[in-house]
C-alpha cells in the first residue's frame, strides 16, 4: 500500500530537522567545551601566579623573621658578653679589695701585738707603781692614826660622815634647784589656769544631804506604822530592805539603811504612806513596789541632765544610770553627783586653757567617780573600778585612764589625769564644799601635829587653817637650809601615807628660810 505524498513531505522534515537540531546540539557542545577549556586554563594561570606570589611574599617574610632572629640573638649575645665582662671586673675590683683588706689586718695585727707588747711594759710598771703607793699610803695612815689618835676604823667612818654630809648638802642643793627651775616655770602659768577654772565656775558651796528621818502627823501613827503584833513594821521592812527605828522621839521615824537608794525608797513610800493613811502589809507592797518604779526613771533622769548639763554628749545607757545612782551618795555631806558635775566643768575649764580635748576632759571629770555607785558590790579602789566600767562601755583609752589615775593610782597617760585630780581637789577643798565633824577634824589635827613632832630638830608644830596647813618651827642650831627643805618632803610623805583628809595639806617648815610641801 502507497503512503501519502504529504506524509512523506513530513517525514522527510521531521527527518532533516531532526538532523539540522543533533548537528546543532553537538556544535553547542564543542563551543562550549572550548569555552571551558579556555576558563580553565585561565583559572589555573591565576591560581599559579597567585601562589608565586603568596611563596615569594612568604620567602621575603621569612628572610626578614631570620634578620630579626638573627640580630636578636646577636644583641643578646653581646648584652651576655659585656654582662660577663662587667661581672668579670667586679669580681676582679672585690678580690683586689680582699686582698687590700688582708693586707691592712695584717697590718693592724702587727700594731696590735706592738700595743700589746708595750701595755704588758706598762702594767708591770703600774703594778710597781701601785706597790708602792700603797706602801706610802700605809705609812701616811699610820702617820695620820698617830697624829689624831685614831684607829683605821674610826678614821673610815669619819671619812663616810663627812662624804655623806657633803652628799646629804649636794642632794638638797639639787632638789632646789629643779623645784625652783620647776616652780619658775610652771607655777604661774598652773596658778592661772586653776583660777581662771575657780573663777569662770560658778557652782553652789552648799550641797544638801539625804536624812532617814520622817516626820509623823501625831504619836498615833507610830501604832499604825508597828500595826497589829508589828505585822506593818516587818512587811515594810521587808519590802524597802531598810530597818525602821521606832523610839521615844515625838513625830518622827528614823529609817536606817547602808543603801542610799534603797533608803530614799523607804523615805519616799513612808511618807505616802502616812499621807494616805491605810497602812496594812498590802498596801505596804504596793507602795513601795510604785516608788520602785519611779525611783528608776528618778536615777535615769538624773544621769541624763547631768550629761546634758555639761553637754558631754551621748552615753552608754547603764553609764547613765550609774551617774544618776550617784545624786544619793555623798561623801563628807558632799552630793557625789553635784561633785561630779563640778569636777567636769572645771576639767573642762582647764582643758581650754591647755588646748586639750574639751568634751573628753569634761567626760573624764564627770566620769571619776562612777565606780562609787557600785563600790559596795565590787571589790577595789573606786577609782580602778570606775576606769573598768567607763572601758566595758565604750570609753576612749585616754578618758578611762583619766579616771583611773586621778588618785595616782595608776601612771598618768596623758592631760586628762592631772586635769581630773585638780579639779576633784579644788571641788572637795573649796570653803563650804564639804564638812566633817568636830570629833575627825580635832583627830586629823592632833595627827597633823603628832607627825610634826616626831621629827628631829623640831621646837613647836601647829595645824592651821582648819587642819590646811601644817607648820613646823625647827631649831636652827640642829637643823640647816638644806635639811628643812628635805624635812618638809619627808613630812608631806608620811601625812600622805598615814592619814584620810579632803583636798591637799601645806607643810610649811620655818628656819632662816621657808620651805613649803603639798601633801596631795
Amino acid at each position: 500500500m502507497a503512503l501519502p505524498e504529504n506524509l512523506v513531505g513530513s517525514a522527510l522534515i521531521f527527518v532533516a530537522g531532526a538532523g539540522a537540531g543533533y548537528w546543532l546540539i553537538r556544535w553547542k557542545e564543542r563551543n562550549l567545551k572550548a569555552a571551558l577549556d579556555l576558563q580553565k586554563d585561565s583559572i589555573l594561570a591565576a591560581a599559579r601566579r597567585e601562589g608565586d606570589a603568596l611563596t615569594r611574599e612568604a620567602k621575603l617574610t621569612a628572610n626578614e623573621e631570620a634578620m630579626k632572629i638573627r640580630r636578636a640573638s646577636e644583641d643578646e649575645a653581646a648584652e651576655r658578653l659585656r654582662t660577663a665582662s662587667a661581672t668579670e671586673q667586679a669580681i676582679h675590683d672585690k678580690r683586689a679589695s680582699a686582698e687590700r683588706l688582708a693586707s691592712e689586718l695584717v697590718d693592724r695585727e702587727k700594731t696590735l701585738q706592738t700595743g700589746l707588747q708595750k701595755l704588758e711594759i706598762q702594767q708591770i710598771a703600774v703594778s710597781a707603781r701601785e706597790k708602792e703607793l700603797e706602801a706610802v699610803t700605809s705609812e701616811r695612815r699610820q702617820a695620820l692614826a698617830k697624829i689624831a689618835g685614831l684607829n683605821p676604823a674610826e678614821a673610815r667612818e669619819q671619812l663616810l660622815k663627812q662624804i655623806e654630809d657633803e652628799t646629804h648638802s649636794d642632794a638638797a642643793h639639787l632638789i632646789r634647784n629643779i623645784l625652783d627651775d620647776a616652780k619658775i616655770r610652771g607655777e604661774d602659768k598652773a596658778r592661772n589656769i586653776v583660777a581662771l577654772a575657780i573663777q569662770r565656775y560658778a557652782g553652789t558651796h552648799t550641797s544638801d544631804i539625804s536624812t532617814a528621818t520622817v516626820a509623823l502627823t501625831g504619836d498615833d501613827m507610830k501604832g499604825r506604822i508597828i500595826g497589829r503584833e508589828g505585822r506593818n513594821i516587818r512587811s515594810f521592812e521587808q519590802a524597802t530592805g531598810v530597818t525602821v527605828l521606832i523610839d521615844d522621839t515625838p513625830n518622827a521615824v528614823v529609817l536606817s539603811g547602808f543603801d542610799p537608794v534603797r533608803r530614799e525608797i523607804a523615805r519616799e513610800s513612808m511618807e505616802r504612806l502616812i499621807l494616805d493613811g491605810r497602812i496594812h502589809p498590802t498596801r505596804i507592797e504596793e507602795v513601795v513596789a510604785k516608788v520602785q518604779a519611779e525611783m528608776d526613771e528618778t536615777i535615769l533622769k538624773a544621769g541624763e541632765e547631768a550629761i546634758h548639763k555639761i553637754g558631754a554628749g551621748p552615753m552608754h545607757t547603764e553609764i547613765v544610770k550609774l551617774l544618776g545612782r550617784l545624786k544619793f551618795r555623798h561623801s563628807f555631806s558632799q552630793n557625789i553627783l553635784d561633785h561630779s558635775v563640778e569636777v567636769a566643768q572645771l576639767c573642762g575649764l582647764m582643758a581650754a586653757e591647755l588646748g586639750a580635748d574639751l568634751i573628753a576632759a569634761k567626760r573624764a571629770g564627770l566620769l571619776h567617780d562612777i565606780g562609787k555607785a557600785v563600790s559596795h558590790e565590787v571589790e577595789g579602789p573606786h577609782a580602778i573600778v570606775g576606769a573598768e566600767i567607763a572601758k566595758r562601755f565604750g570609753e576612749m583609752e585616754l578618758i578611762v585612764n583619766g579616771i583611773a589615775s586621778h588618785h595616782a593610782e595608776v601612771p598618768y597617760i596623758g592631760v586628762f589625769g592631772v586635769l581630773v585630780s585638780a579639779a576633784d581637789a579644788i571641788s572637795a577643798s573649796r570653803p563650804g564644799a564639804r564638812s566633817e565633824t568636830m570629833t575627825t577634824y580635832l583627830r586629823r589635827v592632833e595627827n597633823l601635829e603628832r607627825i610634826g613632832m616626831s621629827f628631829p630638830g623640831v621646837e613647836k608644830c601647829y595645824a592651821v587653817q582648819a587642819g590646811r596647813e601644817l607648820r613646823v618651827l625647827v631649831r636652827p642650831e640642829q637643823v640647816t637650809d638644806e635639811n628643812a627643805l628635805i624635812m618638809a618632803r619627808t613630812i608631806a610623805r608620811q601625812v600622805e601615807d598615814e592619814l584620810q583628809y579632803p583636798g591637799q595639806i601645806r607643810v610649811t617648815v620655818l628656819r632662816e628660810t621657808r620651805c613649803v610641801e603639798f601633801a596631795k
